[in-house]
């Protein structure tokens, strides 16, 4: 096992590295264009659930939706069951909901912020 997490990480610190050299090449304008680009790009923050700036305020959500995870919890804490929601929003799986709680379970300081900011407002 720490084999494994070792290789990985050489890996990852071989790639960060590579990438490096290719973007000291580059010009301020691709350089400009890059951060750009990552600025707008998801990033998965668990599985199956992402995170893209300027979408759903920054929000984790439900991949490739606009759906954000305390929406489905607040659903949820709301009584709804999870046949309830799935067939409230035909693009979620099981598995994405499985991943929503599994988010949910790990991130509450999080989502009872985010349910409480929407219920103010």
């Amino acid at each position: 096992m720490f084999g494994q997490c070792r290789n990985h990480f050489l890996t990852m610190s071989t790639t960060i590295e590579a990438a490096r050299q290719v973007v000291t090449r580059l010009s301020a304008e691709e350089r400009r264009s890059l951060v750009e680009w990552l600025a707008h790009e998801p990033m998965e923050v668990a599985p199956g659930i992402y995170r893209t700036p300027r979408v759903c305020g920054g929000d984790a959500c439900i991949r490739g939706l606009r759906l954000p995870v305390w929406q489905l919890e607040e659903g949820r804490r709301g009584g709804a069951t999870d046949n309830q929601l799935l067939q409230a929003h035909p693009a979620l799986s099981p598995e994405d909901l499985a991943n929503a709680w599994a988010y949910v379970a790990s991130h509450r300081v999080e989502i009872d912020r985010l349910i409480q900011e929407n219920n103010e407002v």
